[in-house]
C-alpha cells in the first residue's frame, strides 16, 4: 500500500565478507533512492584519506649526502633505494607514534622487506626488494618510521628531520582500493531503494574492517562540529561505529559462546537463541530466569563481556528496534523451518 514518508526508510542489513586477510566488502540496505551514493561517496574519500597508517618519512645512509648520489658497491643508486624503501610497508610496534631504526648489511646480499623487520618495527611486505650489494660493500642506514594518515611530501617532512637525513614522500594511507557499486532491491512493492557496497582493499597494516571504521569515525567526529550550532548530539556512542559491522555476532547463536551445559540448558528452555537477546537483557531479567543459579549467572556475564556486548549494554533505540527486528526474523524463519 502506497503512503507518504515522514522519515527516510532506516537501512536495516548489514553483510560483511572477508574475500582474503587484506580484501573485505561491506554490504548495506536498503536506503531510500539517492542515499546511498550520498554516504558511500565521503566515506570512500575517508577511507583513501583519513584511514591511520605508517611510513618512513626520512632515511640516512653512510657515506651518502643526498638522494642522486651513488655508494659503491650498491646495484642501485640511491634514488633506485629510496624508491625501494617506500614501497616496503612497516608497522611500528607498540605505542609509539615515531620510531629510529638501524640497519647494517655486509657482504653479498640482496635485501628485502624481511631484512628489516625488528624489534621496534614489522614489515607487512617481506617480499618487496630492497637492493642487492656485493661483496666489497657495507650498507649502514638510519631510518626514521612515524604514524600518520594520507600522503605527507617530503618538502613538509623536510623541516621535521636532522638536515643529514634524507625527507621521504610520506604515503601513509594503508588502503590500496576503496571502491563502491550501488544496486537497486525491492522493498514490499517498491524497486528503487538501493544497497551499496563496498570493497576494500589494504596492504596489510589493518584489516579492511579496520579501515572502514577508522573512515567512519572520521565522519562521525568531522560532523560532531554542528552539535553546538543545532544542539544536539550526532556524535555516537562507543558502540555506534562498531555495532554496523559487528551485527552478525549478536545474530549468532547462544551456541558459538561455548557455555557449560549447564547455563545453555537454562537459555535453551527460556527460549533464548541468539546472543544480542542476552545483550538486550537487563541484569535484572537475567537474574530471573528460572533456575539459573549464581554460577550459570556469572559465566554469562563474563562471556558477554569478552565479547564486547555485556548483558544490559546501552544500545541506541534505533539499533535496539532493528537487532529486535533481526532476532524476530529468525526465529520466525527457525519455526517455519
Amino acid at each position: 500500500m502506497k503512503k507518504i514518508s515522514t522519515a527516510a526508510h532506516m537501512p536495516t542489513e548489514i553483510e560483511v565478507e572477508n574475500i582474503s586477510s587484506n580484501k573485505a566488502q561491506i554490504i548495506a540496505y536498503p536506503f531510500e533512492a539517492g542515499f546511498a551514493v550520498t554516504l558511500a561517496h565521503p566515506l570512500r574519500r575517508l577511507l583513501l584519506s583519513s584511514t591511520v597508517g605508517f611510513a618512513p618519512t626520512a632515511v640516512k645512509i653512510d657515506g651518502v649526502t643526498h638522494e642522486f648520489d651513488s655508494m659503491r658497491g650498491m646495484l642501485e643508486d640511491v634514488a633506485l633505494f629510496i624508491i625501494n624503501l617506500k614501497n616496503i610497508r612497516f608497522k611500528i610496534k607498540g605505542d609509539d607514534k615515531r620510531v629510529e631504526v638501524n640497519y647494517s648489511f655486509g657482504g653479498t646480499k640482496e635485501i628485502y622487506g624481511s631484512d628489516l623487520s625488528n624489534e621496534s618495527v614489522e614489515v607487512v611486505t617481506p617480499e618487496n626488494y630492497l637492493a642487492t650489494i656485493n661483496e666489497d660493500a657495507e650498507l649502514n642506514f638510519s631510518l626514521i618510521v612515524e604514524k600518520g594518515i594520507g600522503y605527507v611530501p617530503s618538502e613538509t617532512i623536510r623541516d621535521l628531520v636532522d638536515s643529514d637525513y634524507i625527507a621521504l614522500d610520506a604515503f601513509f594511507t594503508p588502503v590500496k582500493k576503496a571502491t563502491y557499486d550501488i544496486e537497486n532491491v525491492l522493498v514490499e512493492d517498491n524497486p528503487s531503494f538501493e544497497k551499496v557496497i563496498f570493497t576494500v582493499e589494504t596492504d596489510g597494516l589493518i584489516s579492511p574492517i579496520e579501515a572502514f571504521k577508522d573512515s567512519l569515525e572520521a565522519m562521525y567526529t568531522q560532523m560532531s562540529v554542528f552539535n553546538g550550532v543545532l544542539d544536539i548530539d550526532i556524535t555516537p556512542k562507543e558502540e555506534t561505529t562498531s555495532s554496523s559491522v559487528e551485527l552478525n555476532k549478536l545474530l549468532q547463536s547462544v551456541e558459538e559462546l561455548n557455555l557449560s551445559a549447564r547455563s545453555f540448558n537454562c537459555l535453551d528452555r527460556a527460549e533464548i537463541r541468539f546472543v544480542g537477546e542476552l545483550a538486550l537483557m537487563s541484569e535484572l531479567e537475567l537474574k530471573n530466569l528460572k533456575n539459573l543459579g549464581k554460577k550459570s549467572l556469572e559465566e554469562i556475564n563474563s562471556v558477554m563481556e569478552e565479547i564486547g556486548f555485556p548483558v544490559g549494554f546501552d544500545f541506541s533505540d534505533d539499533t535496539i528496534d532493528v537487532l529486535k527486528k533481526k532476532i524476530a526474523d529468525l526465529k520466525s524463519e527457525e519455526n517455519e523451518g
